[in-house]
């Protein structure tokens, strides 16, 4: 197999959406150009995340991965994925991945639905198989990254360029056992970097790739965290949602310190917001004080049509899936997220 770590000049032309020979070009005449880390027969090879960083300070766009997470519970972080994920394809009209890391599967079942989750789970098509394959010799491995994509995963006809990797229940008992995979040859295999390795070969496919992250920091969170530039907090404004908040902020910055990777806090997201509560208007004042990172403006009203969104019905619209009120908050809020990415 080859090294995903490693691209040639013809994955760099792929990356960069250019032919081979103005890759070529490009390293003849411009003298900042990655250094190739072997010369091979077959030509020069270099390193991935080396080309990544060229192409972005050249303003060439790559696939922006961000993640959604916090440490509780019930505070709309996977309906904000998958709102955000459909807005994002249905009215910008990006191409989109959503990565389900959530053993809860509630992101998964509220695109594809729980029959179709069964069929895939059973069939081993879920991320379940890459981390159970992560405990295995690379020559007993299965996992199929094809086979495990759900293309045109959302039921809303407006939003037919989101893709699904689907998650399973069995990763819970999966993460504790990461901690002791076998580290590959030259140790050069991470329990942290398993995702990004698997994923990367099709990530030039998207423009935009959303991962829901588990209530927790362990492995699989971390491993959606490597592959991130920026995450998303969403919060419910109450004292317990909001208490793991400075947690995770610098648990992640020390994590990005560790990768020498930027790792930015894209913003906290107030979800289930209600005006007159006095509790959530202080714990918004308390939230902007701290700073810990900046909000967005757009506050996720609490609603009944809301809530039924989560069932995985065929309809045409975004505004028939997400009601009147939720389609105009979650538009407004993936417009902000893009004003911040592009920023």
């Amino acid at each position: 197999m080859a090294d995903p770590e490693l691209v040639g000049i013809h994955e760099v032309a792929s990356m960069a959406g250019v032919s081979r020979q103005a890759v070529v070009n490009w390293r003849n005449r411009l003298l900042d150009f990655p250094l190739p880390v072997a010369e091979l027969r077959a030509g020069p090879v270099f390193s991935r995340e080396q080309v990544k960083a060229w192409l972005w300070k050249r303003g060439i766009p790559m696939p922006v991965v961000i993640s959604t997470i916090n440490l509780k519970g019930g505070v709309g972080k996977t309906t904000t994925t998958v709102a955000v994920a459909e807005m994002l394809s249905g009215e910008f009209g990006k191409r989109v991945l959503l990565v389900d890391l959530d053993p809860q599967t509630n992101a998964t079942s509220m695109l594809i639905g729980d029959q179709r989750w069964g069929e895939l789970n059973s069939d081993g098509r879920t991320l379940a198989r890459l981390f159970s394959d992560a405990l295995l010799q690379p020559e007993e491995r299965s996992f199929d990254l094809q086979a495990t994509l759900v293309r045109k995963a959302s039921r809303v006809a407006e939003a037919p360029s989101l893709s699904l990797l689907p998650s399973s229940l069995d990763m819970i008992d999966t993460q504790d056992q990461l901690g002791s995979m076998p580290s590959g040859r030259f140790f050069a295999e991470s329990p942290a970097d398993i995702l990004r390795r698997a994923v990367t070969p099709i990530l030039g496919e998207f423009d935009i790739v959303l991962i829901d992250c588990p209530p927790n920091l362990g492995i699989i969170t971390l491993n959606g965290l490597r592959m991130s530039q920026a995450y998303i907090i969403p919060t419910i404004p109450d004292i317990l949602s909001t208490y793991g908040i400075p947690q995770i902020v610098g648990r992640v910055r020390k994590f990005s310190e560790t990768i020498a990777q930027p790792i930015e806090p894209l913003g906290i997201l107030v979800a289930k917001y209600r005006t007159q509560s006095t509790v959530h208007r202080t714990q918004l004042r308390i939230l902007r004080e701290q700073g810990d990172a900046p909000l967005f403006e757009t506050r996720i009203p609490e609603g009944n049509a809301l809530a039924d969104a989560a069932s995985p019905q065929h309809v045409s619209t975004l505004r028939q899936k997400w009601g009147t009120e939720g389609f105009r908050a979650y538009r407004a809020l993936t417009a902000e997220v893009l004003e911040r990415i592009h920023a």
